[in-house]
């Protein structure tokens, strides 16, 4: 018999399947309350739902949509990454960050990527599906209930894992209704951030939703030439087209834009590219994230040495564009996504 995954269902669907077991249309609101709101995944422990209700949602309903393979945590403590499989096999990963005030989420939006990025190591695997806005949510989800015992909660959510959200738009927006909703998860939309290469469409129908979710666009190059060859989706929404796109984003909704800028040795991080890059953004509410690359198996691209990081971080704060040098977070525990699935496969088939 195959179950039907609650967290596939949103809150209409999910009344109308507990209609359609001949029960009243609060009993929604309560298996709704205990999913996002308690982070219950044991129907037993529902305990305000009869018990013939219960018996009958464990034969019929499934409550969990992946289940953890491997976990590795960073030697100082403050990252845990997991490897997380579904029935059909696929994989997919997400990081909790701890900082001193937050509790951050990195979590994926696809199996596998097709932005064919090459310095990434999901860019890398290719594409194999999209992921279920329950399947999104049920990250979230499991680390909620990995913090609850410390007394700790999710604070911030970045859209930044395996996969592109915005080319999983319809999926990755349903996730983030449920994880603002009041009555759902509740945290503030602008608590979440989506990562995107660049999809010029998808950020303008972006600009019109409702919730007020954060921008990041991944540049990582300051000219097309450059761009093309990082980020291969620059060739159908080259620069230009990109950030007046930007600009309509920030005149629309009054929100910054924050731009990622991987940082890759003798790549993209000269002092000449710093001010290509402080030139292409002058005048815009933007601040620029400059990351330095996490190192990835069977990529000749890496991570800019501190000095350099450094010297292109001084450049752009003199052309006064605002910059972040953000923290590399469990480079030990290969933090980047898709580099634990890598390994995990690779030490499989090894056996």
């Amino acid at each position: 018999m195959i179950k039907t995954p609650l967290l596939d269902l949103n809150k209409s669907q999910l009344i109308d399947y507990l209609t359609d077991l001949d029960q009243p249309r609060f009993r929604a609101r309560q298996l709704w309350n205990w999913l996002y709101q308690r982070h219950v995944d044991d129907f037993e422990a529902m305990t305000n739902l009869p018990k013939s209700l219960r018996a009958q949602l464990a034969q019929q309903a499934d409550l969990s949509l992946l289940t953890p393979i491997d976990t590795l945590k960073s030697s100082d403590g403050f990252t845990l990454k997991t490897l997380f499989a579904f029935p059909d096999g696929a994989q997919i990963e997400a990081v909790l960050m701890r900082y001193a005030r937050r509790r951050t989420l990195c979590i994926s939006t696809q199996v596998g990527c097709a932005m064919g990025c090459p310095f990434c190591a999901t860019g890398q695997m290719g594409f194999r599906r999209n992921l279920s806005a329950g399947d999104i949510v049920s990250q979230v989800l499991y680390y909620a209930r990995q913090l609850a015992p410390r007394g700790e909660r999710v604070s911030n959510i970045v859209f930044m894992g395996m996969g592109e959200p915005l080319a999983n738009y319809a999926a990755t927006w349903e996730a983030i209704r449920r994880l603002n909703d009041p009555e759902g998860f509740g945290l503030g939309a602008r608590l979440m951030t989506i990562s995107t290469v660049g999809l010029v469409p998808a950020i303008r129908q972006m600009m019109k939703e409702p919730q007020q979710v954060g921008l990041a666009v991944s540049l990582h190059a300051p000219t097309d030439t450059l761009r093309d060859a990082l980020v291969p989706v620059n060739r159908r929404y080259p620069l230009k087209m990109l950030m007046q796109t930007c600009r309509d984003y920030i005149e629309t909704t009054h929100r910054r834009v924050t731009f990622e800028y991987a940082l890759m040795d003798q790549v993209n991080d000269s002092d000449q590219q710093a001010d290509e890059l402080a030139a292409l953004l002058k005048g815009m509410l933007c601040h620029v994230n400059l990351i330095p690359l996490n190192p990835t198996p069977n990529s000749p691209y890496g991570g800019s040495p501190v000095e350099r990081v450094y010297a292109f971080q001084k450049r752009l704060q003199a052309a006064a564009i605002p910059t972040t040098l953000r923290i590399r977070r469990g480079v030990d525990i290969q933090a980047g996504c898709g580099q634990l699935q890598v390994k995990h496969n690779a030490q499989r088939h090894q056996m």
